[in-house]
């Protein structure tokens, strides 16, 4: 079952100059940073009340957020759900004819499993889905 809207995801070239920046603008500093290496990317997260936006800065440049980057700059780069079984939700979204980028669930950035819906199936929106790993 889809619970809410977990986060959206940020791509910058400069992880340090954007955290300035949404520092300035949300007037909280950010709660988190961390680097996730499967993904050649370093994360950032503010928090709103209950609002996350991630920073994603690409520490490989092959790394999706890379590309990104490369292809269309700055910017939105995801949307991300939270699930309460990402299994049963990625089943249930093949089933409706969704494209998947993983058949598994990866480890992710936030204590989170992930997998991501591809854009061309959901009008050009990156959706991540996203379960809290459970100890």
């Amino acid at each position: 079952m889809l619970t809410n809207i977990e986060h959206i995801g940020i791509a910058v070239r400069d992880l340090a100059q954007a955290n300035a920046l949404y520092t300035r603008l949300l007037n909280v500093p950010p709660y988190k940073q961390e680097t996730v290496e499967s993904e050649g990317v370093t994360t950032s997260f503010f928090r709103v009340n209950q609002t996350k936006l991630e920073l994603l800065e690409a520490t490989n440049p092959d790394s999706a957020i890379a590309r990104f980057l490369e292809k269309r700059g700055e910017g939105v780069h995801h949307i991300a759900i939270e699930v309460d079984d990402i299994q049963t939700e990625m089943e249930r979204l093949r089933n409706e004819g969704f494209i998947l980028l993983n058949e598994q669930p990866k480890p992710g950035a936030d204590n989170k499993l992930v997998c991501f819906v591809h854009p061309k199936t959901t009008h050009g929106v990156l959706i991540e889905l996203c379960q809290e790993i459970r100890n």
